[in-house]
């Protein structure tokens, strides 16, 4: 693995979710790993369970880390090619990257989609940029398309809950009052078929998920019918991708503690932050069915296992 920009990054993905749980039970067997070593932590947006996983999983095998704010910590970056810069921009990203390679031994990067431009951010331009210009391996802490970290981590949680080899697994959209990106609900399909698990996806008309990250898995609209048996409500919003970046409050849609008594008593899923009481409902969300507080605890060993398999791989860098 010489990054970890996707799924398609990982050749083993069930050996991946193997040593993300050996590490959640032996946290320190790779301690001196990263020893002397340095990883860039770059966030363009923000976040909370990403970035302070990240610091943890690095810190439990020895890695040095540095952390840079893009709005708040450097200059403005000038992403487009062939502009001229006379604006509020300071910087070029193909100045600040090789800068950063050649500070750390690994880049990870969390980016964030335009949410207008439907074709500028699946065509995943930045990223892609960002892995020509650097001289070490990349880690995407989240992208206009897809978040890779989290669905391992969840893939780790399911393995954890589940006995059964294909569970059954509800991808259930629920209303939001902000435009959200795809790239959670994209990724989590991507990994689970990849998986080869049970998967159904269920949403209103003209919130479908692009085809390349649902094919193969069951397509729904009537939510209720989808949760029958399910043994996983995994709870996300997405606005619309054929009508781009279109959000819906459609009340309907919430999580309630009734609904999920439609399930095989399932657990319920939700990558976090959640609104309460618009995503899904307190009683639910409260309820034994919730697992999303030890789904966030297994980002750290997730990412500490992509990060040892980078180290590893590439010859401890």
């Amino acid at each position: 693995m010489n990054n970890f920009l996707s799924v398609k990054d990982v050749l083993d993905v069930e050996e991946l979710v193997q040593l993300a749980t050996r590490l959640k039970t032996n946290p320190h067997e790779f301690e001196q790993l990263g020893r002397r070593k340095m990883i860039g932590l770059i966030f363009f947006n923000p976040s909370l369970r990403t970035r302070m996983s990240m610091l943890r999983a690095a810190s439990l095998i020895g890695l040095d880390t540095m952390v840079l704010n893009i709005s708040d910590d450097g200059w403005k970056i000038e992403t487009r090619d062939g502009v001229v810069m006379d604006g509020d921009t300071a910087e070029h990203i193909d100045d600040a990257i090789p800068v950063m390679s050649s500070y750390c031994d690994l880049l990870a990067f969390r980016l964030f989609p335009t949410l207008t431009d439907r074709v500028l951010d699946y065509e995943e331009k930045l990223l892609l940029k960002i892995e020509a210009l650097s001289k070490v391996p990349v880690i995407n802490m989240e992208s206009a398309t897809v978040h890779p970290l989290q669905s391992l981590a969840d893939l780790v949680t399911i393995r954890e809950y589940s006995k059964l080899q294909k569970p059954k697994i509800v991808l259930s959209w629920a209303p939001h009052p902000r435009k959200l990106p795809q790239a959670v609900a994209n990724s989590f399909m991507e990994w689970t078929l990849k998986a080869g698990m049970d998967i159904t996806v269920v949403q209103p008309k003209g919130f479908e998920l692009h085809q390349q990250y649902t094919k193969g898995a069951e397509i729904m609209y009537d939510q209720k019918k989808a949760f029958e048996g399910a043994d996983f409500i995994y709870v996300k919003n997405w606005s619309s991708y054929s009508d781009y970046g279109k959000t819906s409050q459609d009340k309907e849609w919430m999580i309630t503690l009734e609904k999920l008594k439609e399930t095989n008593n399932a657990k319920l899923m939700h990558c976090l932050p959640v609104r309460r009481n618009v995503v899904i409902s307190d009683q639910a969300l409260d309820s034994p069915h919730s697992i999303v507080t030890d789904q966030a605890s297994n980002r750290v060993c997730s990412a500490q296992a992509v990060l040892t398999k980078l180290l590893q791989e590439n010859g401890s860098l």
